[in-house]
């Protein structure tokens, strides 16, 4: 075999040997864009699962329903339960529904690591603060939702809360108002010092960044139900 024979076998050695390494690469760059997507699909599944769990209808019957669907996001952050009315801070569940559990749970982690939460039920209220709400808005609220204010039931939770949120005084701003304008992130903002998973550097977690998400779909669950019920 002559010198110009074995420079053309060279070359035709090296073109396939090129070839074989890109259809490798291309093998590789497929596999790991399928890997990607497989992973990204199943994270959002368990996004969209975890914000199904954590939004269940409120027990309370009637109200605003923006001010309902607030209340369903304010609790899909701070309970992260299946079960939130019954939810210690900390995971653990009480059943006694006479009182606030008022048990004090350390905190191992975040702003305040140290100290304990007496945090509890689907809005994870302090007991104080319990005490303090309870009692103030138990009074206003209408013939048809009005409450025993030392009891801690589902009901109670959702009712006292309720009355919170439409209280302008405590807010100075008309929060069902701010939700109708569609300024979802400036209530957020305003809560935020009460609830501090809502999002702005507090105490972020998991569901602090879908909150929109989670709120666009409980509201339009509750407008939904509101017009079923005009309707009927």
């Amino acid at each position: 075999m002559n010198f110009e024979n074995l420079l053309k076998l060279a070359i035709i050695l090296r073109i396939k040997s090129l070839t074989k390494v890109k259809w490798q690469a291309i093998i590789i760059g497929v596999f790991c864009l399928i890997l990607v997507i497989i992973i990204w699909h199943g994270l959002n599944h368990r996004q969209t699962k975890g914000i199904n769990e954590y939004t269940p209808l409120l027990v309370m019957k009637g109200g605003d329903p923006y001010i309902r669907a607030l209340m369903r996001t304010i609790s899909a952050s701070e309970s992260q339960d299946i079960n939130p009315y019954t939810q210690i801070y900390g995971g653990e569940h009480f059943s006694d529904f006479s009182r606030h559990p008022n048990k004090c749970v350390k905190i191992v982690s975040g702003l305040h690591q140290g100290e304990c939460s007496t945090a509890a039920g689907r809005y994870q209220i302090l007991t104080v603060t319990w005490q303090e709400k309870s009692e103030k808005y138990h009074s206003k609220l209408p013939k048809n939702l009005s409450i025993n204010h030392t009891i801690f039931t589902p009901q109670a939770q959702d009712k006292v809360v309720y009355a919170w949120l439409n209280d302008r005084d405590a807010w100075k701003v008309d929060i069902a108002l701010l939700l109708k304008q569609g300024k979802l992130n400036q209530v957020l903002k305003i809560l935020s010092g009460t609830w501090t998973s809502l999002g702005y550097g507090k105490e972020n977690n998991s569901i602090t960044p879908l909150l929109s998400q989670v709120y666009q779909k409980v509201l339009a669950q509750e407008l939904a139900q509101t017009n079923s019920s005009s309707s009927n």
